[in-house]
């Protein structure tokens, strides 16, 4: 159940990312900027979010890691 919420937090950051290059890239307007920060504070929400869901994981042991080290 975690690593599906995983994979699709990390896939939504990538759409608001290419959201937020559409935005930049467009000719300036105060609409552009506004799209623009929404698309920012999303992005940083959904990390957030990623972030919370990877450190549960691990301390619950729902998730592992693999490294040799």
């Amino acid at each position: 159940m975690l690593k599906p919420l995983i994979l699709l937090l990390f896939v939504a950051i990538l759409l608001s990312l290419a959201c937020g290059l559409f935005f930049l890239l467009k000719p300036a307007s105060s609409e552009n900027s506004l799209r623009l920060l929404t698309s920012l504070k999303f992005r940083i929400s959904l990390t957030v979010m990623l972030l919370v869901c990877l450190v549960y994981g691990f301390g619950t042991g729902a998730l592992t890691s693999q490294a040799p080290w």
